[in-house]
């Protein structure tokens, strides 16, 4: 980032965006065409805003125009809460999921993730959470006599240094069950795949082991399974036990044999764990799969942060459009942090950028580097 500049900190941060591809997308699916007044643009940063602020409604973000500084960053002066609903519901979430690529694409550039790769086994987790919607105004996301919602199927890569960041996802009704998504998230065979025992499928196990892909997963307590070999372990280990397993029963076991580990979790609870991965000690395999918290912290720092508890449309493709939404202002604070190569985390990255959201960007840049500002 430009240390001095003459845009504000709302400008400056939404700036990875990309305006060519931006512009592509809208002109691909004609999303400026009859269109008087809110065209693309502005309506982009209208929602990007509206997830910023936590803005509970659409009503609540017409109102927020009242801002001088929103009329000068949007370029209009009023819109109702209606064009802002039905723009919502007539944007393919395919636009929004476009840019939320392209973000990420911009986080492997800065992590140098492609060459990471070749000297370490980066770590890809892979999990859902569910978004509850009110049934009454969801009907389409029915998944109980008395609840509908989303799930929201998501592949975080997680880093050295603590630093993750989503770089795929996938929402379904919350009907789904996990396994079914698995496959769509195996890309890359350089990678370390890390899920928990929702996605247990001994045959996907298998194809993923004959097809070159490596993984830790949790293994249900009352799992079958004969040992073939027990392995010993070095005497500070933190790692109850160590085998080599084929699992499933006489009639429907597995073709490849695996790896079983037992482990204590931070509570003192026993798990045990399933692996494809031979060359690693143990505890290595036990480290890596606790790595696998940084899903869930991800998942809490979206639902406490981040404007996704309660959703502006009632239609499908207005849910899934807010979903990438909240997504892609999680990447532009990863990329306000690696631009600025700041210690700061993303919430406070966030709450500095609320602070000074109309003011020079050199202010906001300063604060989130560390520095005083004069």
């Amino acid at each position: 980032m430009d240390k001095f500049t003459r845009k504000t900190s709302f400008e400056q941060w939404l700036s990875p965006i990309n305006q060519e591809l931006f512009e592509e997308q809208v002109k691909n699916y004609q999303l400026n065409y009859y269109t008087k007044k809110l065209y693309m643009a502005p309506f982009m940063k209208l929602l990007l805003y509206a997830q910023l602020h936590e803005t509970e409604s659409l009503r609540a973000l017409s109102d927020a125009l009242f801002s001088d500084e929103l009329q000068c960053a949007t370029g209009f002066e009023s819109i109702s809460f209606s064009q802002l609903g039905r723009r919502l519901n007539q944007v393919p979430t395919c636009f929004f999921q476009t840019i939320f690529l392209d973000l990420v694409a911009q986080i492997h550039q800065k992590t140098n993730f492609q060459t990471r790769r070749k000297m370490t086994t980066p770590l890809k987790i892979i999990d859902s959470s569910t978004l509850p919607l009110n049934l009454t105004n969801h009907k389409w996301a029915e998944f109980r006599k008395t609840k509908s919602g989303v799930k929201l199927h998501l592949r975080l890569v997680f880093m050295d240094k603590g630093l993750s960041y989503p770089d795929q996802a996938v929402i379904t009704n919350a009907v789904e069950h996990d396994r079914g998504q698995l496959e769509v998230f195996l890309d890359d065979k350089e990678c370390m795949y890390v899920f928990d025992r929702g996605y247990l499928d001994y045959e996907r196990f298998d194809r993923m082991t004959d097809d070159g892909y490596f993984f830790v997963s949790r293994l249900r307590k009352n799992a079958v399974t004969r040992v073939l070999e027990t392995f010993t372990l070095p005497s500070d280990s933190t790692v109850i036990s160590d085998e080599l397993v084929v699992i499933g029963t006489a009639q429907n076991r597995s073709e490849n044999v695996f790896r079983r580990l037992k482990i204590f979790d931070t509570k003192g609870n026993e798990l045990t764990l399933l692996t494809n991965r031979f060359d690693l000690d143990a505890d290595e395999i036990a480290e890596i799969y606790k790595s696998r918290w940084a899903i869930e912290l991800f998942f809490k720092w979206m639902k406490q942060h981040l404007n996704i508890k309660k959703f502006y449309g009632h239609s499908e493709q207005a849910v899934h459009n807010q979903v990438y939404i909240a997504m892609i202002v999680y990447c532009l604070n990863v990329l306000a942090q690696l631009n600025t190569n700041s210690d700061r985390n993303y919430l406070q990255i966030s709450r500095y950028l609320k602070a000074a959201l109309w003011k020079s960007a050199h202010i906001w840049i300063r604060k989130i580097k560390g520095k005083g500002v004069p």
